[in-house]
């Protein structure tokens, strides 16, 4: 999925959670609903402004509204960590895991 798509999926989550309709988000924003759906479905992306009062509007800080990797699969964050294993050193491993070792134990 494409990260347009990933962000519009993110600020619906964060809509629903905070229990607001489209019309009511763009009235807190100051858009039209249209807009904010066409965020939501990833064919629009906005300018700084709006996401900043979409951010007060959903009470997140402006990165929440990126953090759309936090529902990623077993599979993949299992990938993702190993790719970035692969990529520390010898020092930082022997670190990792120790901690790794702590906290699943």
């Amino acid at each position: 999925m494409n990260n347009l798509k990933l962000f519009g999926k993110r600020i619906k989550e964060l809509r629903k959670k905070k229990k607001l309709t489209q019309e009511q988000l763009g009235e807190l924003v100051n858009i039209d609903y249209k807009q904010i759906g066409n965020i939501e479905t990833g064919t629009y992306f906005t300018t700084m402004a709006t996401l900043e009062r979409i951010a007060l509007a959903l009470d997140v800080e402006i990165k929440e509204l990126f953090n759309f990797h936090h529902n990623q699969s077993k599979d993949e964050i299992l990938s993702e960590t190993i790719t970035l294993l692969n990529g520390a050193s010898e020092e930082t491993l022997k670190i990792i895991y120790r901690i790794v070792k702590d906290i699943v134990k």
